[in-house]
């Protein structure tokens, strides 16, 4: 795995334990950016042909 790929996933777990992080403490306006960020982490990693998987979120 190269650095690009090791990184992307790495922000996508981080945000996606933001996420939810958000969620729990009921903090809308953060959970939408935080959603946000994951679309767009989501996004980037499907044009550049990385598999995300399963996410927890």
């Amino acid at each position: 795995m190269d650095a690009f790929t090791a990184g992307l996933l790495q922000r996508i777990r981080a945000t996606e334990s933001d996420l939810s992080r958000a969620r729990d403490e009921g903090d809308e306006f953060l959970v939408e950016v935080e959603q946000g960020e994951l679309d767009d982490l989501r996004r980037l990693a499907a044009e550049h042909g990385v598999e995300v998987g399963a996410t927890s979120v």
